[in-house]
């Protein structure tokens, strides 16, 4: 069977060019959009960059040792190498005034009163250009790798073309697939050494594709390959799998023809493997040594997970299962500290488009394999390569293999990591992410011939929905949720619901509150907005707790963090700064009812957990009274705990729930 022709380098068409001109437009909207720090492990990534930059050495990890960059020293280090390079004029002393943790966010889940903010914004940081200081290093190093991105994105459409020749359409729709991804142009415009890793993985399989469709000669095509290898694994470890892959593409492209017996064909594929890993290895063999000698640990996994934390147990499959929806979010698009979601309807679109892609692909694979079969009879097995079903042979079914394979090592890596350690982010099989999109655009294409539309009936509205949801991201999802809240106009003040008018010793006053609904069911959350004003500039950063507590004088639920959703500290406020503050308390599902209850809040110092004190009346405000409901039913304070699918504790009833010392507790339980 004869090879196709193998295309010429294409001039760059002017649709590509568009293309990658918004990806970059686009992704630098992301960068300026999304606030310092509240990306994906940002607050790390770049200590590490800094640290270089600063002139510093590589770092010996010590669990033992807490440092800016936690487990992110234990990461290869070119990425920061060549950012730290790019920074190193910049003077980023001021790096602590910038990053300025905030100690209640709620990091990694989804709220509805927000808290998410990993960082205390300020206006040295919301200041206009020119940026100076960490704030134009940080920016300066997102824009750098919004142009990896673009480079992912053109050898996206190159592997396209390889797979699909001549289809420059559907090559520009996997291509566009990638770009408006929202969560990858999120991490792309962010300091983040995936962005290399996903670069020279896309660089890899392009190459990888062009040996599969024409063997490689000796020299400079493996010496190229050698250097992409080596960079990628000196970007991140999980690159690693291109390894394997790569000596796959070359041998299979020196003996599809040939037998194994052809000793001088023997000879060039040692040389080509010897030239290609050799550089590889030259490459980026002394960080995987370095680490086996200050470790003994090939790969630094250990100190980098002893840093991050470690599941109690390792995970199962099963539990990894049931880890999925939030793993595809974090595919699609969950931003800041994987917390900030996209509406619910945008993730059932995009999982439809992803599984009628796989439908596509599932039908060509059966098709593929019952020609395949037919070819079979017609064709006794030869020797060399030629054991391999001919219509396996060629070069885009080997191509097409090849990238499904690349997506396989990416999650056998994956759940290997994530089993040890909370990491089901999907964002972590982006350096898989040029493999995927040519694939959903082909599935796509295969699905449209299936019911005898032409590719572009599903392709181009399904590039065009993510080109759209990619776009309204910042200025709709991001953004927003970032921003502190406004301060209340005369005519708001004048409609708070129920006025209060705490003074908290001259610092803060509570003006009122709102409280949606007076009875909550166990399980249920409290609504609640309160109305600040500052009266002096403070010298504290003052945290807001609002207890829920219960007749007998037990605190059931609470909520704790900076005024303003966790946007404000105190010390940031001017004097007569008016805002309203929502706060959504979630109250147990076990928690004791029917009771009565009431809600109190105050302020406190974290640091040493002095409280301010309410003029006039303690160092707490109470406000209405809370009912909490029984649930309806027979039980009461219906739980449900299941004990190893034997006995399930149904609810439970108690009499007295604050003892004295002597006394007896009495409690009944429903099985």
């Amino acid at each position: 069977m004869s090879l196709p022709p193998h295309p010429d380098t294409p001039k760059c068409p002017y649709s590509l060019a568009i293309l990658l001109t918004s990806f970059i437009l686009l992704g630098a909207i992301y960068a300026v959009a999304t606030p310092l720090f509240e990306i994906s492990d940002e607050l790390w990534h770049y200590p590490m960059v800094k640290h270089l930059a600063d002139g510093n050495g590589l770092p010996v990890q010590d669990p033992a040792l807490p440092t800016p960059w936690r487990q992110e020293g234990s990461q290869p280090p070119l990425y920061y190498a060549l950012m730290a390079f790019a920074t190193r004029w910049i003077d980023t002393r001021d790096v602590d005034q910038v990053r300025w943790l905030n100690p209640h966010v709620d990091n990694g889940i989804i709220t509805a009163d927000r808290n998410n903010n990993i960082i205390i914004h300020t206006d040295r940081e919301r200041a206009a250009w020119p940026w100076r200081g960490t704030v134009l290093a940080v920016r300066l190093i997102r824009l750098l790798s919004v142009l990896l991105g673009a480079g992912t994105v053109y050898f996206t459409y190159r592997l396209a073309l390889e797979l699909m020749p001549e289809q420059t359409g559907l090559a520009l729709a996997a291509a566009g697939f990638a770009a408006f991804t929202p969560m990858f142009l999120f991490i792309s415009a962010s300091v983040n050494n995936d962005n290399l890793a996903i670069f020279f993985s896309a660089w890899a399989l392009w190459l990888m594709a062009r040996w599969l469709r024409e063997p490689p000669r000796l020299g400079w095509q493996h010496v190229l390959m050698g250097a992409v290898l080596g960079g990628a694994a000196l970007s991140k470890v999980s690159a690693l799998g291109l390894f394997p892959l790569a000596g796959a593409a070359l041998l299979f492209s020196h003996f599809r023809h040939r037998s194994f017996s052809d000793r001088q064909q023997l000879l060039i594929a040692f040389y080509s493997l010897l030239l290609c890993f050799g550089l590889a290895v030259l490459l980026c063999g002394w960080w995987y040594w370095r680490n086996h000698h200050l470790y003994g640990d090939w790969l630094g996994w250990n100190k980098f997970i002893d840093i991050v934390g470690r599941r109690p147990h390792p995970a199962t499959l099963a539990q990894l299962w049931g880890e999925r929806v939030g793993f595809m979010q974090a595919y699609w698009g969950l931003f800041g500290g994987v917390s900030v979601p996209m509406p619910g309807w945008t993730y059932t679109v995009l999982n439809m488009i992803m599984g009628s892609a796989l439908i596509g692909l599932g039908w060509a694979a059966l098709r593929a394999l019952w020609l395949a079969r037919a070819e079979l009879a017609l064709s006794p097995p030869k020797g060399g390569l030629h054991f391999v079903l001919p219509r396996l042979q060629s070069p885009g079914v080997l191509m097409g293999l090849f990238l499904v394979a690349w997506i396989i090592l990416i999650f056998i890596g994956l759940i290997r990591w994530t089993s040890l350690t909370w990491a089901s982010q999907g964002r972590l099989i982006f350096p898989a992410i040029s493999a995927i999109s040519v694939l959903v655009v082909a599935g796509l294409a295969q699905l449209a011939r299936l019911v005898r539309l032409h590719p572009s009936f599903f392709v181009l509205p399904a590039v065009a929905f993510m080109a759209l949801l990619s776009t309204a991201v910042p200025v709709a999802v991001i953004a927003p949720h970032y921003a502190p809240p406004p301060e209340l106009t005369p005519e708001q003040i004048a409609a708070i619901p129920h006025r209060v008018d705490a003074d908290f010793t001259g610092e803060m006053k509570l003006l009122g509150y709102d409280l949606e609904t007076d009875t909550v069911l166990p399980g249920e959350a409290v609504r609640l907005t309160l109305y600040w004003q500052s009266q002096i500039q403070m010298d504290r950063n003052w945290s807001v707790f609002v207890h829920v507590v219960d007749d007998q004088g037990v605190i059931v639920a609470q909520r704790d963090r900076y005024p303003g959703e966790g946007t404000l500290a105190t010390t940031l406020l001017h004097p007569g700064q008016t805002f309203a503050d929502r706060y959504v308390i979630p109250l147990p599902a076990a928690t004791y009812s029917p009771a009565a209850a009431q809600i109190q809040v105050g302020l406190y110092d974290l640091l040493d957990g002095l409280r301010l004190p309410v003029v006039g009346d303690g160092d707490e405000v109470t406000l209405a009274p809370l009912s909490i409901r029984a649930r309806p039913g027979n039980v009461p304070n219906a739980v449900r705990q299941n004990f190893g699918n034997l006995v399930q504790l149904a609810g439970y009833d108690m009499g007295t729930r604050v003892l004295r010392p002597g006394e007896t507790l009495r409690v009944t339980l429903y099985w």
